[in-house]
């Protein structure tokens, strides 16, 4: 089985580019939709950032630290670093009694445009607060320190970790086959496409229990704060502003993306092959207008799929559609 033709590009009559790929849609008992190869081995990268922070809820870590939905929407987040991400890290590790120091996900400069353009202007340098994993791993330090474990929480055989693998093997359903070693220094556990769909309708369908009141926590958080999740401009921002909170949706590098339907109770996860984000936002979009929870009419939807491609005088000359049988 090959992977699907997912989006193309079109300029002067002709197709200019295709981006191939996988798709998968899931509900409470498993595959329901598929495009191409729902068995592919992936790195879910940022998209499993929901899953990565169950153990900070389920083990009391959460609650002992007295942390609020803003808080969990960060822990979810791959931000753009601007001030309303980086004053809420900042003020979350202080909270901690810890500091820039103790995280371990490295530099970056800020997507955000006023920021970098503050740092870039002051002469200044980014630390390590500005980096889009930075909510994660503050996440990471507060579970921790409730386990009382060692310095060095990203190591694979930490306790936050093995705790983040369990939690992942259970959700996606299966025994992963390995890691990588994420943009930030964690480990990212890889799963079937199938799995990781599987994962998000199960937020989609969250339980009584204790991890089911952890998903939709950690679910609601997101769709309540989308500005946190990633930041204005960004797709996962546009994209959860435009369904009304019904929808957490979430991006992950090399053009992975996942959303959770709570109302249908669906779970979507897609991984573009060649990893080209605009193909990956092209079609979860595609894929939420396909499932009713975005209006095909809504702005966004030209944003990062139905407008025409314009060159520097503004001229349309091209545009994306969705490839033939995609989605059905």
């Amino acid at each position: 089985m090959r992977s699907a033709e997912l989006i193309e590009v079109w300029r002067g009559g002709q197709r200019e580019s295709l981006h191939c790929g996988d798709a998968v849609v899931c509900d409470s008992k498993g595959l329901i939709e598929a495009w191409g190869r729902p068995g592919q081995i992936v790195f879910p990268r940022s998209s499993c950032k929901m899953i990565q922070a169950l153990p900070l809820i389920e083990s009391g870590a959460a609650d002992a630290a007295g942390l609020s939905d803003r808080h969990l929407a960060l822990a979810c987040a791959s931000h753009s670093g601007a001030r309303i991400h980086v004053d809420a890290v900042g003020n979350w590790l202080a909270g901690l009694d810890m500091g820039e120091a103790d995280l371990r996900c490295g530099c970056h400069m800020p997507r955000d445009a006023d920021e970098n353009r503050r740092l870039t202007c002051g002469n200044e340098q980014p630390s390590q607060i500005h980096n889009n994993c930075s909510g994660k791993h503050a996440g990471f330090l507060t579970l921790n320190r409730h386990l009382r474990g060692g310095a060095e929480y990203v190591d694979p055989d930490h306790p936050v970790q093995q705790a983040v693998k369990a939690a992942f093997e259970e959700v996606t359903g299966e025994i992963s086959p390995g890691h990588g070693i994420d943009g930030c220094s964690a480990p990212n556990w890889s799963c079937s496409l199938a799995g990781l769909g599987r994962a998000m309708a199960s937020f989609a369908n969250p339980g009584d229990d204790r991890r089911g009141r952890a998903m939709r926590r950690l679910t609601e958080a997101m769709r309540a704060h989308p500005a946190l999740v990633a930041g204005e401009g960004r797709a996962c921002t546009i994209l959860m502003r435009a369904m009304g909170g019904r929808v957490a949706a979430k991006t992950g590098a090399e053009a992975v993306f996942v959303a959770i339907l709570p109302d249908p109770g669906l779970g979507v996860a897609l991984k573009v092959t060649d990893g080209g984000m605009r193909a990956a936002e092209a079609a979860i979009t595609a894929l939420l207008v396909h499932l009713g929870a975005l209006d095909g009419n809504d702005p966004a939807v030209g944003t990062f799929l139905t407008d025409p491609i314009r060159n520097w005088r503004g001229m349309a000359i091209g545009e994306m559609r969705t490839a033939p049988g995609f989605p059905a």
